[in-house]
This record gives C-alpha cells, sequence and structure tokens, in this order.
C-alpha cells in the first residue's frame, strides 16, 4: 500500500474512534494492532506484545507512580492548610492579597507534587471558601485556583515532561530544568493580573480585616510552614539537577518526603496511605496504557514511511519553519480542548519531534513549549480538567460550570501570552539547562 494512502487511512480511522466516543488509549491501540493485521498478516501482532514489554521495562516510567504518590500524599498532609495561613497573614492585607498567594501556594505545590490535580483541590477547598467569605470576586477566585494549579503541568517535577522525554528519546533532567523559569514567569504573570486588576477595582479582592492579619511574631511563626516545602523541592530538584539522583530515584525521595509531610502535621493514617495508593494506581494505570497505545499508533506510523512524507511534505512547503512551529502551537490547543493532554503528548510527540529536529529547533525548548501549550488545556473547556476538579468542590448553588469557564478565560489568554513569550525568548527556558548540564 502506498504510504500516502496507508497514512490517510490510519488518521481517518483514528478521528472516526475519537468522534464516535472510544477511549483514547483503545483508539491509538486498537487502530495500530488492525492496521499491524492487516498490513503485515497476525505474525505481526508480536510486534504488539514486544512494544508492550519493552515500554513497561523502561526504569524512568517508575518515577510515573512515584511523582504520582507524592501528589497524593501532598494533598492529604494538611501542608495547603499550613502554606494558606502564612500566605494569608504576610498578603491578607494587600487588594487581592490572598488570590496572589494562592497561585504562590500553587507554585510552591507544582514544585513538589508534579500532578495539577493535588494543588487544584486542595486550593478549592482551603482557599476558595476563604476567599469568597471576604467578597473576592467569584471569577478571579476560582481563575486563581485553576490557572495556579495548572502549574504543576509545567513547573517541574511534571508527569508529563517524564512522558515527552520517554517518547521523544531526551533527558528528563534537562526537561524539568527547561520548565522551571517559564513555569514562575507563568506564576509572575497570574500575579501581576491579579494585582493589577483589584488595584484598579479594590472590589474585586479586598483586604481582610486589620484584626485578621496577625502580630508580627504571628506572621514570623507562620513561616515555618515553608520549611517543608523548600526541603521537598531541594530534596527532589536537587538531587536531579546536582547529579546526585537519577529522576526515578529523586520520585523515590519525593515519595518518602510526602509521607513525612503527613507524618509532621498529623494526618497520616493507615487511610490516608490506601486512599492514596488507590488514586496513584489509578491514575498510573490510565497513563501507562495511553503511553502503550501510542507507542504502537507512533511505530505503525514510522512503519508505513508516514514520518517521511510529513517531513518531504513540510520541505515542499515555501513558508518560513517558525509558521510551521506556529502551526503546531495553535493544532495542540485546539486538541487541547477536546482530548486529555496526556494522550496529546502521547499522540503527537512521535509525529513532531522528527519534524522539529528537521526544521533545526532545539527538541527541550519544543518540549517545554508543547508542556505549556498542554497546561492551557487544564483550563481551557470543554475538556479542561481543572475546571471539572473545581466543579467537584464548589456546591453547585454557588456557582454554575459557565461562571467556571469564564472565570479561565482571561489565565488562559495570559497563558498564550506566556507561551509566546517563551517562543519569541528561546533562552528563558534554555538557559537553566544549559547552566546545568552543559
Amino acid at each position: 500500500m502506498e504510504p500516502w494512502l496507508a497514512t490517510l487511512l490510519l488518521f481517518g480511522s483514528l478521528v472516526v474512534c475519537l468522534v464516535s466516543g472510544l477511549p483514547i488509549v483503545f483508539t491509538m491501540g486498537g487502530v495500530a494492532a488492525i492496521f499491524y493485521l492487516f498490513l503485515w498478516g497476525p505474525k505481526s501482532l508480536y510486534m504488539v506484545a514486544t512494544a508492550t514489554l519493552s515500554t513497561m521495562g523502561s526504569l524512568v516510567l517508575v518515577a510515573i507512580p512515584l511523582f504520582v504518590f507524592m501528589g497524593m500524599m501532598l494533598e492529604r498532609s494538611g501542608l495547603a492548610d499550613a502554606l494558606y495561613g502564612a500566605a494569608h497573614r504576610w498578603m491578607g492585607g494587600i487588594k487581592g492579597g490572598l488570590a496572589m498567594g494562592t497561585v504562590l501556594i500553587c507554585t510552591l505545590f507544582a514544585a513538589m507534587a508534579g500532578i495539577s490535580g493535588a494543588a487544584t483541590v486542595t486550593m478549592g477547598l482551603v482557599a476558595l471558601p476563604a476567599m469568597l467569605s471576604r467578597k473576592y470576586d467569584r471569577k478571579i477566585a476560582t481563575g486563581c485556583i485553576a490557572a495556579g494549579g495548572a502549574l504543576g503541568v509545567l513547573i517541574p517535577p511534571s508527569v508529563m515532561m517524564v512522558v515527552f522525554a520517554l517518547i521523544a528519546g531526551e533527558s528528563v533532567g534537562k526537561l524539568f530544568a527547561g520548565g522551571v523559569l517559564p513555569g514562575l514567569l507563568l506564576s509572575a504573570l497570574f500575579i501581576s493580573y491579579i494585582a493589577i486588576r483589584c488595584y484598579i477595582r479594590p472590589n474585586l479582592g479586598p483586604p481582610v480585616p486589620l484584626e485578621e492579619r496577625g502580630s508580627l511574631k504571628e506572621k514570623i511563626m507562620s513561616l515555618r510552614a515553608v520549611i517543608l516545602p523548600i526541603l521537598l523541592v531541594v530534596g527532589v530538584l536537587g538531587s536531579i539537577f546536582g547529579g546526585f539522583a537519577t529522576p526515578t530515584e529523586a520520585a523515590a525521595i519525593g515519595a518518602i518526603g510526602s509521607i513525612g509531610c503527613t507524618v509532621v502535621y498529623r494526618r497520616f493514617t493507615l487511610q490516608t496511605l490506601l486512599q492514596a495508593c488507590y488514586r496513584t494506581l489509578s491514575l498510573s494505570c490510565m497513563v501507562l496504557w495511553i503511553l502503550v497505545g501510542a507507542l504502537l499508533f507512533s511505530q505503525l506510523f514510522v512503519g508505513i514511511k508516514g514520518s517521511n512524507l510529513l517531513r518531504e511534505g513540510l520541505a515542499a512547503l515555501a513558508v518560513n519553519r517558525w509558521v510551521i512551529l506556529i502551526i503546531m502551537q495553535i493544532t495542540f490547543f485546539f486538541l487541547g480542548m477536546i482530548l486529555d493532554p496526556s494522550g496529546i503528548i502521547m499522540l503527537c510527540t512521535p509525529i513532531f519531534v522528527p519534524v522539529i529536529k528537521e526544521l533545526g529547533f532545539d527538541v527541550i525548548w519544543f518540549g517545554v513549549l508543547f508542556t505549556m501549550n498542554m497546561e492551557m488545556a487544564f483550563l481551557t473547556p470543554p475538556f479542561g480538567f481543572n475546571l471539572f476538579y473545581l466543579r467537584g468542590v464548589i456546591p453547585r448553588e454557588e456557582m454554575t460550570m459557565a461562571d467556571i469557564y469564564r472565570s479561565a478565560f482571561p489565565f488562559v489568554a495570559l497563558q498564550a501570552l506566556g507561551l509566546a513569550i517563551v517562543m519569541i525568548f528561546p533562552q528563558i527556558a534554555m538557559w537553566l539547562p544549559n547552566r546545568i548540564f552543559g
């Protein structure tokens, strides 16, 4: 069969299955298995088993359940309550201070957890009622939690970066380093937006009463809450960037550290441990099954010479390489509105990374841009995960789903601005990897 016809049938089948509502793991894996069978016969199905076994044997994959477990334990540790208490005392007196403090806590949580859901759910339970009770604008209060929680996708240790690195064949450590400054840039954009809006319209984020701000002694004592997070971040990221541990070993350090946090805050119980393990099992199985399906699909795509066809087609286009990169980012954005971000990374990485190399762009930089785009996917309706996380913790009588959608739009615009800045100034993403790894 001609490569162009096989490629057309492959992606046509993929689109039909996705539109019909079939889960992405069965779509990619099932379509790939059927094409293996019809193109190369029953014996080719051995490739399915071989690819699955080789993928599951990768040591890097061990980091995924460990980072997820770390996020699940931190969600239950009580650490967010202590951090929010410190933010309340130090920033509550500023217009919009509680919302800005929430973004800072989410940034710190992102550097500990590696997933989005932990910070979003925790701050939705802790910070949102406190802001609404003090007459904060509902859109700002909700939007800052959704956007701040999404930073866990980009700021290391990021599970999505582990997946991208595995499929693209790149260094996890370099990707982690590349995500630090763009993550801090987005956090600064969110805080600046809240500060400017609340300065112009103080009623959107009124300062807390003077008597609730606490004395200087209480403020200083509240800073104890940041000790454990700093130790955990240094233990995980410091061990990777310092060359003392691999990402998998650092993930183990983080998992043990998260258990220590629950012990310190007296939240550790057998029930807590079991709940974290069950959630970890569920999320890890989802990611790993999608990874297997994506691997089968990508191997088939290469086998039918689809990647060569794509490269030749792009080479024939008389357009600037930056136009192609922008088209890719727009494609990722729209895919993020309808598909699971993990599935998008697993589906698109083997297709677009060879093109990126052909165009002469740095793959680590592209990986950071890709991850930033997937961070936007957590806020873009109708599929935005963080919007549904918030729907689960906000009483329906207080806020409708439409209100939650509207709260995310300004922060999606800020994420797009951050993405554009990192595209225009690649050194924001590449300075730290070059500094640490050479």
